[in-house]
C-alpha cells in the first residue's frame, strides 16, 4: 500500500452516489497514484464496472475484506493508454 494514498470513505454517502463518486476519483487519478476505498460491503460489483469502463488501466488490491469494513486500494496504472 502506498503511503501517499488518500483514504476515501464512502460509507456516509447514499448508495446511489457511491459509484459516481468513485468513478470521478478514478477519472482524476494521475498515472501511478492510488486511493484507498473504504466501504461497508464488498465492492466487487464496482470492480466489474471499472474494468468495463477502464479495461486494464487500474489496479485493485484488497487491504481489508470485511466482515464489516472493506478497504480496497484502487490505483491508476502508470502505463494507462
Amino acid at each position: 500500500m502506498s503511503s501517499d494514498a488518500s483514504i476515501v470513505d464512502v460509507r456516509s454517502l447514499p448508495p446511489a452516489q457511491r459509484h459516481q463518486k468513485i468513478f470521478q476519483l478514478v477519472n482524476e487519478l494521475a498515472a501511478g497514484r492510488s486511493f484507498i476505498l473504504v466501504n461497508d460491503h464488498d465492492p466487487k460489483p464496482l470492480y466489474y464496472q471499472l474494468e468495463a469502463e477502464y479495461p486494464k488501466q487500474f489496479s485493485w488490491t484488497y487491504v481489508e475484506s470485511g466482515p464489516t469494513v472493506w478497504r480496497v486500494e484502487i490505483g491508476k496504472l502508470a502505463k494507462a493508454a
